[in-house]
């Protein structure tokens, strides 16, 4: 952060330079303004780890139903009929349901998502890791990013989602343009491509739907097609599945994984003494060290909330209505809570207790799947390198500009195997 910045009405969360560096700005809500309404788009933002905890347990007074109004409604309304005429309109997501609606449609995703669910993808998961470092090894060298963290997790819920391997990248398309939408800086012709590129996302996906209603098998997909919820006398429609697909599973089953293996990497780089300790193959270390990746690189850095009602917060009145913004990255290095927040600690006793994955009723449920993913992830890397480092004169370290998450658009390593 620019050392002129001195008070918060002088950030602005959608220049490059704060969206490349973020954590001073957090550091200065924190202390000066831990609720805080964003000049630029109105937002309120919570900034505090007790706060964010607060706000995300107490769901009557903090909605996720998103209002029917918009800042720009002609524009809504003319992407809306672009979704009616060429695909199927999304239906609201999980995520952004309310109980008792979001209760009883989460029981079908827990069952889908289930321990022993994901114990049997587990050994993919595993065979993926090693089979993708075992592409490239005798390389040397490679784009991390583009060679392993997109791959790995795509593989993984493409298969669970079924969708052919072959079809990644494209796949990675479709969901790199829904995060680009996600991001919230896109010029309506961007937004409109966006949108097209999802479309055409569904119309891959709507033949698997109608293949699976006929003949289930034992993806995970399968079940989320198939099984009636109980209330609604139902399984979803079309309209719920699609919308299912770009946001909970794809972009929510890869697009964060990706960003933490990414991050994990270059934060292995540039601690020598973390990366000596994790190459001993310590399953304890290993496991801390997602964790910590996770805390302090914060894949998803904010999603949002509706007040329910007119609310009271460090003197600040949020009325009822307002979005407001829970900087999840901002809780994770919130010195309150984490003892030196901004260092990797492999000893760090409390370093589950991030909030990367969210918290109460609306907790990440592919988190279960996504620790299995960086567990194998990192344990593969520590298993096959011994000596990393970056790419001299190849990197220049940035992320994709959004407001919500944080991706690495590449990282060039090189590095030695182990003998």
């Amino acid at each position: 952060m620019s050392t002129t910045i001195q008070k918060p009405d002088d950030l602005n969360f959608f220049t490059p330079e704060l969206q490349e560096c973020p954590y001073d700005a957090y550091k200065l809500l924190r202390e000066q303004a831990p609720v805080w309404k964003d000049p630029v788009t109105g937002f309120y933002f919570v900034t505090r780890y007790e706060d964010l905890r607060k706000v995300l347990l107490d769901t009557e007074s903090f909605s996720n139903v998103r209002p029917k109004t918009t800042l720009n409604p002609e524009r809504t309304e003319r992407i809306r009929k672009l979704y009616e005429e060429k695909g199927w309109t999304p239906a609201p997501t999980l995520a952004g349901r309310d109980d008792p609606n979001h209760k009883q449609m989460r029981a079908m995703f827990d069952a889908a998502f289930r321990a022993g669910k994901i114990k049997e993808v587990d050994p993919l998961v595993e065979q993926t890791a090693y089979k993708l470092i075992d592409g490239f090894i005798a390389d040397g060298h490679c784009d991390w990013v583009k060679q392993y963290a997109v791959p790995l997790p795509l593989i993984i819920i493409g298969k669970q989602m079924g969708a052919k391997e072959e079809d990644i990248w494209r796949i990675k398309a479709w969901t790199d343009a829904w995060v680009q939408r996600l991001g919230m800086m896109l010029t309506e012709e961007e937004e409109r491509w966006s949108v097209e590129m999802e479309i055409e996302a569904q119309h891959y996906f709507q033949p698997i739907f109608e293949r699976l209603r006929k003949q289930p098998d034992d993806t995970l997909l399968s079940d989320l097609v198939n099984t009636v919820i109980p209330e609604w006398g139902r399984t979803l429609n079309d309209n719920e599945l699609h919308a299912e697909m770009m946001a909970d599973t794809f972009v929510g089953g890869s697009e964060t994984s990706t960003n933490a293996l990414s991050a994990g990497m270059m934060l292995a780089i540039q601690n020598p003494d973390v990366w000596a300790r994790l190459k001993q193959g310590n399953d304890k270390d290993i496991r801390t060290f997602v964790e910590e990746v996770l805390r302090l690189e914060s894949p998803v850095q904010s999603l949002f909330r509706i007040a329910a009602k007119d609310i009271e917060m460090h003197g600040v009145t949020i009325p009822k209505g307002a979005m407001i913004n829970t900087r999840y990255a901002s809780a994770n290095r919130d010195e309150e809570h984490f003892d030196c927040p901004e260092q990797l600690n492999l000893d760090r006793k409390n370093a589950g207790s991030h909030l990367a994955f969210g918290s109460g009723v609306h907790h990440c449920l592919g988190a279960p799947l996504a620790r299995r993913e960086l567990y194998w992830g990192f344990k593969a890397m520590t298993d096959r390198f011994d000596h990393i480092q970056f790419a001299e004169g190849k990197n220049d370290f940035k992320h994709g500009p959004t407001f919500c998450l944080r991706a690495l658009k590449e990282l060039h390593i090189e590095f030695t195997p182990k003998k």
